[in-house]
């Protein structure tokens, strides 16, 4: 099975919460996040992609854990992910490959979501939020 490596972003606001984006052609809401490069440890291809993608620094806050999910738009890939709690130091805005982007509560059913994020980030909110 074809194997994609990502770094993802769990960043919560003040309502609790999450932000997702959608990239460009795609129809799946996800972290902010992408592929790493040769070379590159996952923090610094985190905060690479949160500046590519949503345009702002961020700080990381904790490492989350390293999971596997089917990826989202990539039909018989595997995702290994490296997921970080962060914080923005600035309002997001969409930049880049990006085409949407949006808050959503944790108890939303009405966005279609990514597998990483259905299995295992917003269980991982829903926990600490607890």
């Amino acid at each position: 099975m074809n194997v994609i490596t990502v770094a993802a972003a769990v960043i919560l606001n003040e309502q609790n919460q999450l932000l997702l984006v959608r990239k460009k052609n795609t129809q799946f809401f996800m972290q902010v996040g992408g592929k790493l490069e040769v070379n590159e440890l996952p923090e610094q291809t985190m905060l690479r992609e949160i500046h590519e993608e949503i345009g702002v620094k961020a700080t990381i806050q904790q490492f989350i854990g390293r999971f596997e999910t089917q990826a989202a738009n990539e039909a018989d890939h595997q995702l290994v992910s490296y997921v970080y709690q962060v914080d923005l130091n600035q309002v997001p805005k969409i930049d880049a490959e990006i085409a949407e982007m949006k808050w959503i509560n944790l108890d939303d059913d009405q966005t279609l979501l990514a597998p990483l994020t259905k299995e295992v980030v917003i269980p991982w909110c829903k926990q600490i939020l607890a």
